[in-house]
């Protein structure tokens, strides 16, 4: 392939205008590749690094089937082209980068996207519209809802396939893609080619064309990564501190939970810096409202997790900073690809403290990336560099103006030129946040000390009925002795619960204080009865609480279990290697036993056996009625016969039980078949 300029036959006069407009000199490889002669009304499976123009590359390659010999579209009808992206925010970026490349040709550009008002759309799309920016969920809506008309489309994008394969999205792309006409041209634009996309290709295309940038076997290259180390601690003073450092028109600044967002967000905004905010529970009105700020220069810093990692084009996005390392280096490529896009250069800032480096190394392998080691910026790295950027504005090479003569005279007929100078200084620093002290990279963390406690002083003990069997505890004790001497916590020194007595440390100071409030008053408690000590008391030690037992479960608590000495007889205790041949009881021996036949004797007084009846074989069912155990006195049984028809089982108004019923009734003037009385049916069980 020839490389080809905005001057291709491919390119209408109308797009060349608006490239023209925009500023482009020439082409991206991407956009030159899909505008080629022999890739014309083929079906495209490109792949190309992000920044590197898709988005204009296949609203040039659509040109020609959208608009013909035509060099502006006719009336708005059905849509022409469908262009689906993963968000909502890539989705609105299409429709914005498309309405100035087909301004010129009269182009009606309409988008379906989530969080927008359904209604709005419907309305839209019933206007008409030659090309439709839409996120998968909403665009299958509008079609199982009729809203949209798919019978004229020409040409459908799936730009960011691997992403909305990534999110789930399959289902959808397959339903829209089959509600699509046949005779579409399929364009299908991707990060990378996994096995999903190439399998999603080979069923929605018709002899695709693989296009593959050079640009991909080189990623980032106008993109300078950095990896900072930072002392643990230090990581957030670090992201302020990257920030002043480099100063950028634009920085975004990437996190991993909404949290994180929120409180990164509020630390800045303290700052002072101009911060929005991006992530998913934004409805999208904020999340829209977010990227403008940034896009017309209101906001400089976005602090954003993943929602913002793919698509967003803001410009002059010159820093990304990692403030949390992303889950896989794909996600690194996407985050710092918001940078360095269509030649411009940025730098991707991986804040790495100690915990972190090792998996900062890992996703930079993985990502085939090599990034410069260094440490964060410190404050005094920023204040030089406030001074460069200070000392290289252009102010300075201007001339005095008429109108400012008088002002710089009054200036140095009032202070030296040193005074003059350190005031510029300073207000020059004044309009930016100052930086933060950082220690170094290495610094280990501080180990939080634990504080003597000071010695209590001269005191008096205090004894209380009830212990630890009383349900006796210190958290109860404490407040009771407050509130009834109205003494304060800090007068009470220990105060030690033993089984049967709690006793109580107050300070010397405090005791007079303490029995005044009493007032005679012993019993502070039901079962709390209070006692001055002359001396302390001798305590026992505190249970210790069993190993992996539960909270409160002392071994002190446990009965221990009786011990037995020599005297009860007990063997006492000897090591295996102590123990000596004599000491073991002896072996018993193997004695062989006699075959079973040789050991059995015939008993003496055994009688002679009697020999058994022949048994005379039976008809199968009958039996001896002599020989059926009965209880003592009871009659002997009588065979059972049965009179008259079976009566009725199973369901009640069958017609075989119906005719057992029927022979059953008795005949006019006589009785019939079963003369015995009739059971009632049986009511509701009563409850006696």
């Amino acid at each position: 392939m020839q490389p080809r300029g905005k001057d291709s036959p491919l390119v209408k006069q109308a797009l060349a205008n608006a490239l023209q407009e925009r500023g482009y000199e020439t082409l991206t490889q991407v956009q030159e590749a899909v505008t080629q002669p022999d890739v014309e009304g083929r079906d495209l499976l490109v792949s190309a690094q992000t920044g590197s123009g898709k988005t204009v590359g296949f609203g040039l390659a659509l040109a020609k089937d959208l608009l013909g010999e035509n060099e502006a579209f006719a009336e708005a009808a059905a849509p022409l082209a469908l262009v689906i992206a993963p968000t909502r925010e890539l989705a609105l970026q299409v429709k914005h980068e498309l309405g100035w490349l087909y301004r010129e040709a009269g182009a009606v550009i309409a988008s379906c996207v989530g969080g927008m008002d359904m209604r709005d759309e419907r309305r839209a799309l019933a206007r008409g519209a030659h090309i439709v920016a839409a996120t998968p969920g909403r665009l299958r809506d509008h079609i199982a809802r009729g809203s949209i008309d798919l019978s004229q489309v020409r040409g459908v994008v799936l730009d960011e396939a691997d992403e909305m394969l990534d999110l789930g999205f399959r289902e959808d792309l397959e339903f829209i893609l089959g509600e699509a006409p046949d005779d579409r041209r399929t364009l299908l634009f991707s990060a990378t080619v996994p096995p999903a996309i190439a399998s999603l290709a080979e069923t929605f295309q018709r002899d695709a064309m693989r296009i593959k940038t050079a640009g991909e076997t080189k990623q980032h290259a106008d993109i300078e990564y950095r990896l900072m180390s930072v002392a643990q601690a230090d990581a957030e003073n670090a992201i302020i501190n990257v920030l002043r450092y480099y100063e950028a028109p634009s920085s975004i600044v990437f996190a991993n939970t909404r949290a994180a967002v929120n409180r990164l967000a509020a630390r800045l905004t303290n700052r002072g810096l101009p911060v929005v905010t991006l992530s998913g529970e934004l409805s999208q009105t904020e999340r829209s409202h977010a990227l403008q700020a940034m896009r017309d220069g209101r906001a400089r810093v976005c602090v954003a997790t993943d929602v913002a990692a793919r698509g967003i084009d803001l410009p002059g996005l010159e820093l990304v900073v990692h403030a949390e390392l992303p889950s896989n280096h794909e996600t690194l490529l996407h985050r710092s690809g918001r940078t360095g896009r269509a030649g411009r250069k940025g730098v991707s800032a991986l804040i790495a403290p100690p915990k972190a480096r090792s998996k900062a190394l890992r996703l930079l392998k993985w990502a085939k990336l090599t990034a410069e080691h260094c440490e964060a910026p410190s404050a005094d790295d920023v204040l030089a560099r406030d001074e460069e950027r200070m000392l290289a504005d252009p102010v300075w090479q201007e001339p005095v103006a008429e109108n400012e003569q008088a002002g710089v005279q009054t200036l140095l007929d009032s202070f030296t030129p040193e005074q003059i100078a350190a005031t510029y200084l300073r207000l020059f620093r004044s309009r930016h946040s100052a930086p933060e002290d950082l220690r170094p990279a290495d610094t280990p963390e501080p180990r939080k000390e634990r504080k003597e406690r000071k010695a209590f002083g001269p005191s008096v003990w205090f004894s209380l009925s009830g212990g630890r069997e009383a349900g006796a505890d210190p958290r109860k004790v404490l407040p009771m002795l407050c509130k009834a001497g109205n003494i304060d916590r800090d007068a009470i020194g220990a105060i030690r619960v033993q089984d049967n007595e709690t006793f109580a440390e107050i300070s010397e100071g405090a005791v007079e204080g303490f029995l005044k409030a009493l007032d005679g008053k012993t019993e502070l408690e039901p079962g709390a009865v209070l006692k001055q000590l002359a001396e302390a008391p001798e305590l026992a030690p505190a249970p210790r609480r069993g190993p992996g037992g539960p909270k409160g479960s002392f071994k002190g608590d446990r009965k221990p279990k009786p011990h037995r000495g020599k005297d009860d007889g007990a063997k006492p205790y000897r090591a295996k290697s102590e123990r000596s041949e004599d000491s073991r009881p002896p072996r018993k021996e193997w004695k062989d036993k006699p075959a079973r036949e040789e050991r059995r004797e015939p008993r003496n007084d055994a009688r002679p056996s009697k020999p058994k009846p022949a048994v005379t074989a039976k008809p199968k069912g009958a039996s001896d009625p002599s020989k059926r155990m009965t209880r003592p006195g009871a009659p002997a049984a009588k065979p059972f016969k049965a009179k008259g028809p079976k009566p009725p089982v199973g369901k009640p108004n069958s017609k075989k039980n119906k005719a057992r019923a029927a022979a059953a009734l008795p005949a006019k003037g006589g009785k019939g078949g079963d003369a015995r009385p009739k059971r009632k049916p049986a009511g509701p069980a009563k409850h006696r």
